[in-house]
């Protein structure tokens, strides 16, 4: 298993051999090279010379400085806004001139320093073997992204056991985003499979802490990992995080990875259980492979057919739980029930309701489970064997 990333160089070697990519087919463009005597990594969007955009970190920081401005004949001129609140006050400049695969130009501010700029279109490394599919997918679609994470490594920490499977757990340390592997328990080539999923899942989370700091700063951001189950068969676990990035308020979101343990492929809901007509759906979100007629199929199942379904259910499993619309929390209504979060649990599968930030104590039940018994009568689309 890849324990560090994708950095096999150090950074002055590095940078004679990186790391992004051609003109993108939205106009976006990824250089790297030097600002002053420090490494830089920089990401412009020119289709529109009238509004052009942008963001850079400094290698050594990471941390995105965001860029506006015009194109004035051959030349970018670009303001830094690192204020996303309006506040006027004096921003740094810079100026570049794009010729070829060769970008050069200045940085300058208003006390009247000045440092060069010299910055190459460059060419993605080598994915090294072991990779996670999640970093090779990101090489390819979100190089800037990439390219951040050159030369993060993580840190060993506990081990602990859990449903008889010893866990080795990992962080990364400038972020303090943490994972799990599992180390015990299966074949070495499902382990393999497994991990790579939880580590991929590791470094996406440091992406979004990363882009967390782009929206204006980062109050706090707070991510917690828990397994849930862990069968021969089928994994849960949840990723809860807790983050304030610059909004008026802040955000949480838990979401649960269900996998299954023979394969190592991800599952979602209608894999495992579909109460449609014809063949199980299989969406995927977010996943902009999928064509938005895939995504309306599945948008009219879950609202048309699967939410009427599992209301109905859920009323006859817990009718004490399921008030009306009279309610505060309102679980009898169908609305909050077409795209629920759904993992595994020792009885059934555990489900639950979607509310609005401003509801979102609602949406913290413990009750709403479908047993297995249940599950088994609606197979989906995987042959799955359930706990």
């Amino acid at each position: 298993m890849l324990k560090g990333l994708i950095c096999l160089a150090p950074v002055a070697t590095l940078l004679l051999m990186l790391c992004s990519t051609a003109q993108a087919d939205d106009g976006r463009r990824v250089f790297s090279g030097m600002l002053g005597k420090m490494p830089i990594v920089m990401e412009v969007e020119t289709s529109n010379a009238e509004n052009i955009s942008g963001r850079y970190f400094y290698q050594k920081y990471r941390k995105d400085i965001v860029l506006s401005g015009i194109k004035n004949g051959e030349m970018l001129v670009l303001d830094e806004s690192e204020n996303p609140y309006g506040e006027k006050k004096p921003r740094p400049q810079i100026h570049l001139n794009i010729e070829s695969n060769r970008v050069w130009g200045d940085w300058s501010n208003d006390e009247g320093k000045t440092l060069k700029i010299e910055l190459v279109e460059a060419k993605p490394p080598v994915i090294p073997t072991g990779t996670p599919p999640y970093l090779a997918k990101l090489r390819d679609t979100e190089p800037y992204e990439y390219l951040r994470l050159q030369g993060l490594t993580l840190k060993q920490g506990k081990t602990e056991t859990f449903d008889g499977y010893s866990l080795q757990w990992w962080s990364e340390p400038q972020t303090k985003v943490t994972f799990f592997e599992i180390v015990s328990g299966y074949t070495p080539e499902a382990r393999d499979r497994i991990n790579q999923l939880l580590m991929g899942r590791l470094w996406q989370e440091v992406v979004g802490y990363y882009e967390c700091l782009a929206g204006g700063g980062v109050n706090f951001y707070f991510q917690t990992v828990k397994p849930l189950l862990i069968t021969p068969t089928v994994i849960s676990v949840s990723v809860g995080t807790e983050a304030s990035c610059g909004g008026a308020h802040p955000d949480y979101s838990e979401i649960a990875i269900n996998l299954n343990a023979k394969t190592g492929q991800s599952l979602t809901l209608e894999d495992v259980l579909w109460v449609g007509q014809g063949k199980p759906l299989h969406y995927e979100e977010p996943n902009n492979e999928q064509s938005s007629d895939t995504f309306t199929a599945y948008s009219d199942y879950r609202n048309k057919e699967f939410a009427p379904w599992l209301v109905g259910q859920l009323r006859e499993l817990y009718p004490d739980q399921m008030p009306g619309s009279d309610e505060n929390c309102a679980y009898g209504e169908e609305d909050r029930w077409p795209f629920p979060t759904w993992y595994f649990t020792e009885k059934g599968i555990k489900v639950g309701p979607y509310f609005s930030h401003a509801e979102a104590p609602c949406a913290f039940v413990d009750w709403s489970v479908l047993p297995y018994s249940l599950v088994k009568q609606h197979p989906g689309g995987v042959a799955v064997q359930l706990p």
